[in-house]
């Protein structure tokens, strides 16, 4: 039983409105249909069926958490997220499987590198992007008990670092540097922080922004880096438009702020399906690539080894 399935567990102890749904899709919770007996329903591949009867269940003053993989779950059931949850802005928490790079060996129709810009552009609707297993589970407590519906992109990578404790819409910080601030959110920041070691050699001091709720975001952590740092990146596997880097240039227009801002996403294309591991390098997103883009930029016109 992995550490989601536990959590699910011990939160239903304390709160025995939990329901559990998934479309048949059981690779994060597959463990605990049988522990959790009438309070787990599989609908089967039906997304708009499970958001609909979720917000049936949630109208009944149960707590649906709703699983499926992200590209259809965000996809396919937009329309009813959209009415059903958002308009009325209902408790329940959808958590996408297999969200961007975690897609692994599956082709364009199966990667959901678009979730982002849906799920942000529906009003009431927050979302939680940890960076590991360990950061999910630091942040799932408050993600549940808020009272607006959440979006989480799910991951299961092992942690790398030791994270902070978890605050709603706020970030956490990991070294310190002015001539480069990487912001990221989910299973970037394992590479984010790895690439520090490479700059620091470099003779570049960095830091890495792990944003962990794009909604609400950490606008007040934003602004004050934008004034402490010599370039922004933004590092996501996901769409230029509409995600990370919308984000920050909408922060940054609107409060009239210029400041150099290096996007590192994925510009109008899907990417090549493959193991994570690989897919990473393919795409250019291992620690190594991503400090040599950063210095490539940083040194652009100047005569350096």
């Amino acid at each position: 039983m992995n550490k989601y399935e536990n959590f699910l567990l011990s939160y239903k102890e304390k709160h025995n409105n939990l329901m559990v749904l998934t479309v048949e899709n059981r690779s994060a919770i597959r463990d605990i249909s049988n522990i959790l007996g009438n309070s787990f329903i599989d609908v089967g591949i039906a997304e708009q069926s499970m958001v609909g009867i979720s917000a049936g269940l949630a109208l009944c003053n149960k707590l649906p958490i709703i699983h499926g993989l992200a590209s259809f779950l965000t996809m396919r059931s937009f329309e009813f997220i959209r009415t059903d949850i958002g308009y009325p802005n209902l408790t329940i928490k959808l958590v996408g499987t297999f969200s961007g790079f975690l897609s692994e060996g599956n082709g364009p129709t199966h990667q959901a590198i678009e979730d982002i810009a849906l799920m942000r552009n529906i009003p009431n609707m927050n979302i939680f992007c940890p960076a590991d297993e360990d950061d999910l589970i630091l942040g799932l407590e408050d993600v549940f008990n808020s009272p607006n519906p959440f979006y989480i992109r799910y991951n299961d990578l092992k942690a790398i670092e030791k994270h902070k404790k978890f605050e709603m819409g706020k970030s956490e910080t990991f070294s310190e540097g002015n001539d480069v601030s990487i912001l990221v959110y989910g299973v970037l920041f394992n590479q984010a922080i790895k690439a520090l070691s490479k700059l620091k050699k470099k003779g570049i001091k960095a830091r890495v922004i792990n944003l962990r709720t794009l909604k609400p975001i950490d606008k007040k952590k934003i602004l004050k880096i934008l004034d402490n740092s010599d370039l922004i990146v933004t590092l996501e596997d996901h769409f230029k438009v509409g995600g990370l880097f919308s984000i920050m240039a909408e922060i940054m227009a609107g409060g009239k702020i210029y400041n150099k801002i290096l996007p590192i996403s994925l510009d109008e294309r899907w990417f090549k399906p493959s193991l994570f591991n690989d897919v990473l390098e393919h795409e250019g997103y291992t620690a190594e690539q991503i400090s040599k883009k950063i210095y490539k930029y940083l040194t652009k016109g100047k005569n350096v080894k």
